[in-house]
């Protein structure tokens, strides 16, 4: 694990793998609280970070924004 990805997760997922991260519960992000996580859950059925990372809703997010910071 490199210490750029450090920086974006909790401690103890700091050496695991990307495939564990991937498995690991969204609160395993920097930031991500346990409540952020209920609430993930409770809105879009995230459980995990891959979840979060498929989930359609914040990859069109994510594909408008850089669309329009790629314009500036």
């Amino acid at each position: 694990m490199t210490a750029d990805l450090a920086k974006l997760l909790d401690k103890e997922y700091e050496d695991k793998t990307l495939p564990e991260i991937v498995k690991a519960p969204v609160s395993a992000l920097a930031g991500v609280s346990d409540g952020d996580a209920k609430l993930l859950k409770e809105a879009f059925r995230i459980n995990t970070v891959g979840d979060l990372g498929r989930n359609k809703y914040f990859r069109t997010a994510v594909a408008l924004t850089d669309l329009a910071d790629s314009t500036k």
